[in-house]
């Protein structure tokens, strides 16, 4: 039943009153009945009066209509409909078909703001945004949560958290990871010094942050992410959350070199995901199953698993995820000696990153083919994608991978006779191995009361 404060002005409401009656064939006195005078119905028509809650139940009623449909001019049942379609459209893109689901959601979007749904609008946006996310239209994406932040203006901070996570992850994406960190820590800070704690939005920031903390190389507050992730999971009922956030907390297990624990939390993400059917984020966990293979020299292992992240992926037309993975697979491949395969995956792969789509993928993507370059003795072309690898990862801030690439350079140029350009280089990778650990982001958050 609408409230109070979400009906039309008794204006409007006296029109559609007179219209129904009229309609039906009603006069005044007849929709009075003997409970109110056919004058108070000629003033409610005149929209001169705002009638109570008990006197529109009475008419509407007496019009044989239901009380919201007289009070908003929605439909009756119109909001119930809307969010179990809004359900099916989340089911649609769990089980990894976001072309299909985005057709829903723009259909259900548009069908909320013509009755005035705040609450569905912003589900029908946060469903485009995700679906923006898993075909790499990040633009879009990053739209859609902010259009969905401007509909929750009024609503708690608790309620906009998937908004603007959604908006941090689209940042992310697009190589802007300090700018990603800056709206998931203000975010968790406002949460924690405020006292709303809400576990679920909280796992859900927390291990978002993980992965922009990574590589931005600030693996102490990585890790720190994600022993606060770990401890609110007991408080989550979301069963895909609890699996997205293993799948994250993975990351700092892996560069603390944790390998069997880190193994044994993706294993359980996988597991909640094949029972969800959420077949984006099982592909991601096979990707990260790779990768944790790779780390620990498991070459074969890792190649299985990330062509099946691949198929996965592809099968899914998920073309930045599908893009990134190919990335560490052209890597692995390269390390089985198939070098040949990793650069023509890569060449082919560079057509789908950009700067500012898939930046640090991108800048691996052309770190990988200098090396390959440097092996065939092709040394001008290895450093030309050494030098556009740098640039990528310097616009990204992804510390974390810059002092290992600038003693690439280093190493190249000091081959080829060029000593001052070569110092040059390992003084860049010097000052980002500095600090270990560190960011120029400020303060950490506050923590949450656990």
């Amino acid at each position: 039943m609408a409230a109070t404060a979400d009906r039309d002005d008794p204006e409007t409401i006296g029109r559609r009153v007179q219209h129904l009656r009229t309609e039906r064939g009603l006069t005044q006195k007849q929709l009075a009945d003997q409970a109110y005078t056919p004058a108070y119905i000629s003033t409610v028509e005149a929209g001169r009066v705002r009638a109570s809650d008990d006197a529109l139940k009475h008419i509407a009623q007496r019009l044989g209509v239901a009380y919201e449909e007289l009070a908003t001019g929605r439909p009756a049942h119109l909001a119930v409909d809307l969010r179990l379609r809004l359900t099916d459209a989340q089911r649609t893109l769990a089980t990894g078909e976001a072309a299909v689901a985005a057709e829903q959601y723009a259909a259900l979007l548009t069908e909320a703001e013509a009755h005035g749904l705040a609450a569905e609008q912003a589900t029908a946006l946060l469903g485009l945004g995700e679906c923006g996310l898993d075909t790499g239209d990040l633009t879009a994406a990053r739209q859609y949560f902010e259009r969905a932040e401007k509909v929750l203006h009024d609503a708690p901070l608790t309620a906009r958290a998937t908004a603007l996570r959604g908006r941090a992850v689209a940042h992310y994406l697009a190589g802007e990871l300090r700018y990603a960190c800056y709206l998931l820590e203000s975010t968790l800070d406002e949460l924690n010094r405020g006292g709303l704690h809400d576990p679920d939005a909280l796992l859900l920031l927390y291990a978002s942050a993980i992965a922009p903390y990574m590589d931005m190389g600030a693996h102490a507050r990585a890790a720190k992410a994600a022993e606060l992730a770990l401890a609110l999971a007991p408080q989550v009922a979301d069963p895909a959350l609890v699996a997205r956030m293993h799948r994250q907390v993975a990351r700092t297990l892996i560069a603390e070199g944790r390998v069997a624990e880190a193994d044994a939390s993706l294993a359980k993400a996988a597991e909640l995901y094949r029972q969800l059917q959420i077949r984006t984020e099982l592909a991601n966990c096979h990707w990260m199953r790779g990768y944790l293979y790779a780390q620990n020299g498991e070459l074969g292992r890792a190649e299985g698993e990330l062509r099946e992240a691949l198929a996965m992926h592809a099968g899914r037309k998920a073309a930045l995820y599908s893009s990134q993975v190919t990335v560490e697979l052209a890597d692995v491949l390269h390390r089985l000696g198939k070098s040949e395969e990793a650069a023509a995956l890569l060449r082919d792969v560079l057509g789908h990153l950009s700067p500012e789509r898939g930046a640090v993928h991108s800048a691996a993507a052309h770190r990988l083919l200098g090396i390959i370059a440097e092996d065939a003795r092709d040394s001008e072309t290895a450093e030309e994608h050494y030098v556009r690898a740098l640039s990528l990862l310097e616009r990204a801030g992804a510390a974390g991978d810059l002092a290992d690439l600038c003693r690439l350079l280093g190493d190249l140029l000091r081959r080829t006779g060029r000593v001052e350009a070569a110092l040059d280089a390992y003084r860049t990778g010097l000052g980002h191995r500095t600090a270990p650990g560190t960011t120029t982001l400020g303060p950490a958050p506050a923590q949450p009361p656990l």
